[in-house]
C-alpha cells in the first residue's frame, strides 16, 4: 500500500489548532515552553536563552515545510492564538509505514488534557490521511507523566528498552508504546474534565 505524504497540514480539534509554525510564533514559543528548562529537559533538548535562538529554530522548521515527509505542528490554543507546545513526527520510516511521535506542552498549560488531545488528532491524521500503519512513541523512565498521555489516547505498552539513551549524563530506560492502524479505535479526548 502506498503512503499519501501530505506534509504538515492544519488539524483542528475541539480546543486546539495544530498548524505550521510561523515566524510570528517566536515570542510565544520562547516564553511558553522553549526557554523553560523543565519542559525542554523532559523533551530531551536544551532550553533556549534568547528569542534569537528561538527564531533560528523556528526558521529551520519552516524551511522544511516544503518536504511532504516533514510533520511538525505548533499546538495553538483556540481563542488566544498562542503556541502552547508542539507535536511532531521526528522520524518517518516510509518503507515500513511508521512514524515516531514526540510532543511537549508549556508548564502553565499542564493538566488540561491538551497533550492527549493533540496526540489523538495526529494519530488519527496519520492513519486516515497519510495511511501510516504504525505510530510509536517512548517516554524516558523518569518522565512517567508522558506515559499517562500515551495510555490515555489508547497507545499500547510494548516494553522497555533498557539503558536506551543517555540523558543528563546517565543512562535511562525508554518505555515503548504504539498504535496500529487496524487496531485503532480513536478516543474522545477533548473533554474539559479529562485531565492529562
Amino acid at each position: 500500500m502506498f503512503l499519501n505524504h501530505t506534509g504538515t497540514q492544519t488539524i483542528e480539534t475541539q480546543r486546539l489548532i495544530l498548524r505550521r509554525f510561523e515566524i510570528a510564533d517566536t515570542e510565544s514559543v520562547f516564553q511558553t515552553w522553549l526557554s523553560d528548562p523543565v519542559v525542554q529537559n523532559n523533551y530531551g533538548e536544551k532550553a533556549c536563552n534568547t528569542t534569537v535562538e528561538a527564531r533560528q529554530i523556528i526558521e529551520k522548521w519552516i524551511s522544511q515545510y516544503n518536504n511532504n515527509e516533514f510533520y511538525r505542528w505548533a499546538i495553538i490554543l483556540k481563542g488566544i492564538d498562542t503556541s502552547i507546545g508542539q507535536i511532531a513526527f521526528h522520524f518517518v520510516d516510509s518503507k515500513n509505514q511508521r512514524a515516531d511521535v514526540e510532543y511537549c506542552i508549556g508548564q502553565s498549560y499542564w493538566g488540561n488534557g491538551y497533550a492527549a488531545e493533540a496526540l489523538n488528532a495526529v494519530i488519527e491524521y496519520a492513519f486516515k490521511h497519510i495511511r501510516l500503519n504504525r505510530v510509536q512513541a517512548f517516554h524516558r523512565s523518569k518522565n512517567a507523566a508522558s506515559g499517562k498521555v500515551l495510555e490515555k489516547v489508547g497507545m499500547k505498552y510494548e516494553g522497555v528498552l533498557k539503558q536506551y539513551l543517555i540523558h543528563n549524563d546517565e543512562f535511562d530506560d525508554c518505555i515503548m508504546y504504539a498504535a496500529i492502524r487496524n487496531e485503532w479505535n480513536g478516543k474522545e479526548i477533548a473533554k474539559h474534565n479529562n485531565r492529562a
